[in-house]
């Protein structure tokens, strides 16, 4: 199958990519700059440059394309608002999509994203559901919750060089999945006629609230973490901050999303049946267990092979000396 994958630099769309590889099919990615998607080209993709809001650059990348896979969102770095990319952009997108003849597209969304009308983010996701429901298409909806990738950064890096967690002092549990099962997810959706025009959530194996990561990320790196909890309040007052100034807009949107996280409701969802139509194993999907302890194993040798290269090197040292 022809695949134009859209958002494939990103941190879902670069595993979405690779599995499409992996599986066979021809691939196709939107890019915005080749140098950033040089590594999609040594994978074996065929890069195209565009943008979802230059909708007149859509049509050229869709020539040829039997699916697309969306997975495109904005960055709180980017200086086009979440609006922009995520509302505008995807509507172009659609509109470009049927256009074109293509029928069948599938998209990234966020789970529970119609419980949050006063998040921006959730607010236009969930608009951007309707919207496909609504274009005719054979759609796909994945809704996901949060990727394990994420918590590297998050947890087990400053935990590893000694620096302050932040904590929200009301943070619920979530239920991170890895972004390699989510693009298992997505691919086999291609397949499976039972996925055509439904929306699926996509999460983890269980709930995992910040205590619980913090905890295990200690055991795993034997490190104390020096846990920094910021009131929900001083995050509000960061965000109305943040929105009086242009360059703060997305920013101030994305720490919106902290609403979501302290609303007192778990981000996760029975998986049961959604395996079930996929035809996928749930004992397949990595856990975070797994994934951290993996993390920490690869990092803490690395160090000790940093620690035994600098110590032969100061004994190589005091040998010449002598």
């Amino acid at each position: 199958m022809h695949l134009l994958i859209v958002g494939a630099t990103g941190t879902l769309g670069r595993q979405v990519a690779r599995r499409a590889l992996d599986e066979g099919h021809s691939v196709r990615c939107l890019v915005r700059s080749y140098k950033k998607a040089a590594f999609l080209k040594e994978w074996g993709a065929e890069l195209v440059q565009g943008n979802l809001c230059r909708p007149e650059s859509l049509p050229p990348a869709l020539v040829g394309i039997d699916a697309v896979i969306d997975a495109a969102t904005s960055r709180p770095t980017d200086s086009l608002s979440i609006k922009e990319v995520d509302w505008q952009g995807q509507v172009s997108l659609i509109q470009a999509v049927k256009a074109a003849g293509i029928q069948r597209l599938i998209f990234f969304s966020i789970l529970n994203a119609e419980q949050y009308p006063h998040v921006p983010l959730m607010e236009i996701k969930h608009c951007t559901e309707l919207f496909l429901a609504e274009s005719g298409l054979d759609y796909t909806i994945l809704r996901c919750c949060g990727f394990l990738q994420g918590l590297i950064g998050q947890y087990a890096i400053p935990i590893l060089e000694r620096q302050a967690v932040w904590v929200m002092g009301e943070t619920e549990p979530i239920a991170y999945m890895d972004t390699q099962d989510i693009a298992k997810f997505a691919i086999r959706a291609l397949s499976v006629p039972a996925t055509l025009r439904q929306t699926f959530p996509l999460v983890g194996t269980r709930a995992w609230n910040p205590y619980e990561i913090i905890r295990l990320c200690e055991r795993l790196s034997g490190r104390e973490a020096k846990i920094t909890r910021m009131p929900l309040n001083l995050l509000r007052t960061v965000r109305r901050t943040a929105r009086w100034f242009q360059w703060g807009w997305n920013l101030a949107d994305r720490l919106a999303f902290a609403e979501v996280i302290a609303s007192g409701k778990p981000l996760n969802a029975p998986m049961e049946e959604v395996y079930t139509t996929f035809g996928l194993d749930p004992a397949a999907t990595t856990t975070l267990e797994t994934y951290l302890q993996d993390y920490f194993s690869r990092i803490l040798q690395k160090l000790k092979e940093l620690d035994y290269e600098k110590t032969g090197r100061k004994t190589a040292s005091a040998r010449k000396a002598q």
